[in-house]
């Protein structure tokens, strides 16, 4: 098998998916530093972890798959018309699981009807450093909190069908 020729100054980088997801994608990147790239709620985001495990008996959950191939499951637990709790699942890359937690981070807490209004330009601007090229995240995530949102008014127009939803 022939090596592929690099240009000097351009490195392999895990891109794309989060490493041990399964999932690896090489791809050439000149070098950078994530770090100092990143604002520091990106990096909070991107590495935060307590919210990325399902939730027993959630109230709604909602799942929505990118363009990309990455997928976001949003789980709602509420109190009355509050959300309380979320928890995500996140299948995908560093820039999913920053704008899944900050769509957690926005809407938690926040009346039911506040979380119908969160736009992804209101996830990408909480990030501050969502590259372009990866604002379809914002768009994964606020889309599966609204199918759990939808979720969510049809469990309550039909709570007899709670008891026999399969989640997770």
């Amino acid at each position: 098998m022939e090596k592929a020729h690099r240009p000097p100054g351009v490195v392999p980088r895990l891109c794309g998916r989060v490493p041990g997801s399964g999932g690896e994608v090489l791809m050439e990147k000149p070098p950078s530093d994530f770090f100092r790239d990143h604002a520091d709620v990106f990096l909070e985001m991107a590495f935060r972890a307590d919210r990325l495990e399902p939730m027993e008996h959630p109230d709604a959950e909602g799942q929505n798959r990118g363009r990309c191939g990455d997928t976001a499951t949003v789980w709602l637990k509420t109190e009355g018309e509050r959300i309380a709790q979320v928890a995500l699942r996140v299948e995908g890359c560093l820039h999913t699981v920053a704008s899944a937690n900050a769509v957690a981070e926005l809407v938690e807490g926040k009346p039911v009807a506040e979380a119908w209004e969160l736009t992804p330009e209101r996830v990408i601007a909480f990030l501050e450093t969502l590259p372009p090229d990866h604002h379809h995240c914002a768009e994964l995530a606020v889309g599966a909190l609204h199918r759990a949102l939808a979720d969510l008014q049809a469990r309550r127009r039909e709570p007899w069908k709670t008891p026999y939803r399969k989640t997770g």
